[in-house]
């Protein structure tokens, strides 16, 4: 559980949710466009360690935070085109190309990973470079199986001005979404931030992102 991640990806994620009955009708043509309008609140990442330390986090952790998060920025916007492509691939029932594709990255992300923080010696700068390259390959392998696939050569999506004709549907759907999702994930990263300020609050943050991400993988089969 990285708490500075969410804020940004999980208004994608229900932005993504959203998109899905729009893209059964309208094939999905450029909706991923719509996520750039809300790249910008990224910027916020880049005083990560200042807003931590202003609210009483350990500036110990807060500083390392800050570092993660500046790192992580560059791997929003491959997040925000994966979401697209995978609405798009689900509306054309085309599972195995997103399976294959997100296990030929998460190959590429464990060596990456161990080749950053421990070859490199960047730590957590290390782990949000290699989640950005892997999110990079993944969206590259679906591009060109999107680009080179006969399957999918009458429904390749085209930029039109539908992408902006559509844009009231889109955010009926998107802004209720991700409301939902953000108060459920900022619930969990309150308890986060109050473990921060406990006496031990290394300890204390480390337990509860263990249990969150327990809890949170325990959701994989349902």
């Amino acid at each position: 559980m990285r708490p500075e991640q969410s804020t940004r990806r999980s208004k994608f994620k229900k932005m993504e949710e959203a998109l899905l009955p729009i893209a059964i009708e309208q094939r999905l043509k450029q909706k991923g466009d719509l996520y750039k309008r809300s790249e910008r609140v990224s910027l916020l990442w880049i005083f990560t360690d200042k807003l931590l330390i202003w609210i009483g986090q350990d500036p110990s952790i807060s500083v390392e935070a800050g570092k993660y998060s500046i790192w992580l920025i560059s791997s929003l916007f491959p997040y925000a085109i994966l979401q697209s492509l995978n609405c798009y691939f689900q509306t054309q029932s085309l599972i195995l190309p997103m399976l294959w594709s997100s296990v030929v990255s998460l190959c590429l992300n464990l060596p990456l990973s161990w080749a950053l923080i421990f070859k490199f010696k960047l730590g957590t700068s290390g782990v949000a470079m290699a989640i950005g390259l892997s999110y990079s390959l993944n969206v590259i392998l679906l591009v060109l199986y999107l680009k080179s696939s006969l399957t999918c050569q009458k429904t390749r999506p085209f930029f039109s001005k539908d992408v902006f004709i559509i844009m009231p549907q889109f955010f009926q759907f998107a802004i209720p979404s991700a409301g939902m999702v953000c108060l459920r994930w900022w619930a969990v990263e309150l308890i986060t931030l109050t473990c921060g300020l406990l006496p031990n609050p290394q300890l204390g943050t480390s337990v509860l992102s263990i249990c969150c991400a327990t809890l949170q993988s325990l959701n994989f089969p349902f």
